[in-house]
């Protein structure tokens, strides 16, 4: 078996992420695939012995069958959310049937693929029947599938946990809708990884579906309780009323999460579902320690205090394209591109003034006039954007796809440079660069450069630009003099 090589797509998502490593750890050959290849390559397991990896659209069939041929066994982590039921639904559909063509021309001896629990009908969410669909489209094929069919997911990074985790810390009174008394099994991140491995190491599961859930039947009421308790909040008063929709409900948790208001409603949507296990086959093949609720939720805070977040559900995705993504790329063919570029000498090693950069945004704020930066969060979250909510995965690490409150990472050069691309909803694209020049002279000092760049769309863009203007000098010119004191005092300044 080991000597087998094994796909896995996804695999900068939350689960793909966090499985490779431990297939490789357990001997696997692994082809880890994504869209993007900078993504894999920053990934900590990407120069191992026995990993490949492979930048691949499983919505373009010739990447796709290039990613397979020469593989024997795939995982299927994938699925699309896209801001309406039906694009996600489609595409979804469209990727699962990408698959079969390239499992079956490949040769490939078995699928596995982590889909939803929720039984089949007409009143089964779009999410959740999304899920089923590609299950059943994955089956159609000539090669044999295990489907494992999990409810919420409790860990570090997950979507569902980091929903529960904001609403809970943020909010002592919640309003919340009736449907949250329905029933769910959730499920720890460790439980479903073990679930994983072992279905590639059991031939007994092929053309099997299980389900698969830890020992505890709740609802989210309850577990917003029980993540009070192990967090040491004191006691949230929810007012469940049966008139807050889906929508509306969607919206609120765009607001106070950082989890964005089209993927919110897909995941509220399945809430009026009870998703509960009702076949247990799996536990007498597979036996293992399932995590409670309440242990599963304990462990994750652990996580997070210790800075130690694997994955997160905000690393799956593409990296957005952008014309100027790259430092010394042509000037944008055609087009106007707006530039503020300042440098400053820092009395510090540049190693010093990397560890500055690298800590940017999140808990650690913007260095500088981040009242300013907050209320910018603010607005862009009122028009369905990031905001600043969505913080970053890890405080002392960084790597490319990596979302960074309202940016997501283009690029890093360790210890040099950081390319930010922004995710804010702009009437244009957006980036800001930090680059660090040595002084071969004086090793204790260096240059630092700034660059923020827009291309503006339209004549709302134009204007954007030069309303802000003004507020350049202030912002980024304090931002990069900040930086540069707290790399030569070695701690983060008050703003």
């Amino acid at each position: 078996m080991k000597s087998k090589t094994i796909l896995v797509t996804g695999g900068t998502g939350y689960v793909g992420g966090r499985l490779i490593p431990l297939l490789l750890e357990r001997g696997y050959r692994v082809r880890a695939v994504a869209r993007s290849l900078e993504k894999l390559k920053s990934r900590p397991w990407a120069t191992l012995p026995n990993v490949e990896l492979v930048a691949a659209d499983l919505l373009d069939p010739d990447s796709l069958r290039a990613a397979v041929a020469g593989c024997q066994i795939a995982y299927y982590l994938v699925h699309s959310m896209l801001s309406r039921p039906k694009n996600f639904e489609d595409a979804d559909r469209k990727a699962a049937a990408n698959m079969v063509r390239a499992a079956e021309e490949a040769g490939l001896e078995r699928i596995i693929y982590l889909g939803g629990l929720g039984d089949a009908g007409s009143d089964l969410s779009h999410h959740l029947r999304s899920r089923a669909e590609v299950a059943a489209v994955l089956k159609a094929g000539k090669v044999p599938v295990t489907v494992l069919r999990a409810a919420m997911i409790i860990g570090s990074g997950s979507t569902s946990f980091e929903i529960v985790r904001y609403l809970v810390d943020r909010l002592p009174v919640m309003v919340i809708p009736k449907w949250l008394e329905t029933p769910s099994q959730p499920i720890a991140i460790r439980n479903v990884l073990h679930y994983l491995v072992g279905c590639l190491e059991c031939p007994a599961t092929a053309g099997q579906t299980y389900d698969i859930g830890g020992p505890d039947v709740v609802n989210y009421r309850q577990l917003m309780e029980l993540y009070a308790k192990e967090a040491g909040l004191p006691k949230r008063r929810l007012i469940a009323i049966p008139f807050l929709t889906t929508r509306l409900s969607s919206y609120w948790i765009h607001f106070v999460t950082p989890v964005p208001a089209s993927m919110a409603r897909a995941l509220a949507e399945g809430l009026r579902n009870p998703v509960i296990c009702q076949d247990l086959r799996i536990r007498e093949l597979l036996p293992q320690e399932l995590l409670d609720c309440r242990t599963a939720i304990r462990l994750a805070l652990q996580r997070i205090e210790e800075d130690a977040v694997k994955t997160h559900w905000s690393d799956a995705g593409k990296i957005p394209p952008v014309e100027m993504l790259y430092p010394g790329d042509p000037q944008w063919a055609g087009g106007t591109v707006f530039e503020d570029q300042r440098s400053v000498k820092v009395r510090a090693p540049s190693k010093n003034v990397w560890n500055t950069i690298k800590k940017i945004g999140g808990t650690t704020g913007w260095y500088h006039a981040d009242r300013l930066w907050k209320f910018r969060g603010f607005l862009d979250r009122l028009v369905g954007g990031a905001g600043l909510r969505r913080g970053r995965r890890s405080v002392q690490e960084i790597r490319v796809g990596d979302a960074l409150d309202f940016w997501r990472v283009g690029r890093v050069t360790e210890g040099s440079h950081l390319f930010l691309i922004a995710e804010m909803k702009l009437p244009g694209r957006a980036t800001l660069e930090f680059r660090i020049e040595g002084n071969l002279k004086d090793p204790q000092s260096c240059t630092l450069y700034q660059r923020a760049r827009f291309i503006p769309k339209g004549l709302l863009g134009l204007l954007y630009w030069y309303w802000l203007l003004p507020l350049h000098a202030y912002v980024f010119g304090g931002m990069l003099s900040k930086i540069a004191r707290a790399a030569e005092a070695g701690t983060r300044p008050e703003s």
